[in-house]
């Protein structure tokens, strides 16, 4: 049995603008520009059967969903109006994100607590790096990129 696998990465701080503050619109795989950002990408461009990314502003968006400029909306500030849960549960049925077998969640506590809500009583969500530092969740993620598919799916768990 083959089975498929959805990989969210969270968006990320930096962004395209902080470097390039008179650049228009520009596609999410090109927006998020921070190390977090390039290494979840990585693992999820080798991996993923499909991959979105979890922004706080937008909600799942595919890499190529154009972002129209700078923004700084975060799960951690609730007065930055961050999308809610309600919202993602709608997502995840409209882009029909619920048809994997597994949800492979990358990133923070606020981004984890997010996904996991969304995806309740729809898909298991798995969390390699959960509960480690910024600097270490970065070191896993980077050290799984670099197995086989089916070592990395072991390693996390699903096999």
């Amino acid at each position: 049995m083959v089975l498929k696998i959805l990989v969210i990465v969270p968006c990320g701080k930096a962004k395209i603008w902080d470097r390039q503050p008179n650049r228009g619109p520009t596609k999410a795989r090109s927006a998020y520009i921070g190390a977090p950002f390039i290494v979840n990408k990585t693992f999820a461009e080798k991996f993923a059967d499909k991959w979105v990314i979890l922004s706080a502003k937008y909600g799942f968006i595919d890499s190529d969903f154009v972002i129209p400029e700078n923004y700084n909306t975060t799960f951690k500030n609730p007065s930055t109006n961050p999308i809610s849960v309600n919202a993602l549960r709608k997502q995840v049925k409209e882009k029909n994100l619920q048809n994997y077998d597994f949800v492979v969640a990358l990133g923070g506590e606020d981004y984890l607590r997010m996904i996991k809500q969304a995806f309740q009583d729809v898909s298991k969500v798995i969390a390699p790096a959960q509960g480690l530092p910024l600097g270490k969740a970065m070191s896993h993620v980077k050290a799984l990129s670099k197995l086989g598919k089916k070592e990395m799916l072991k390693r996390i768990g699903i096999s």
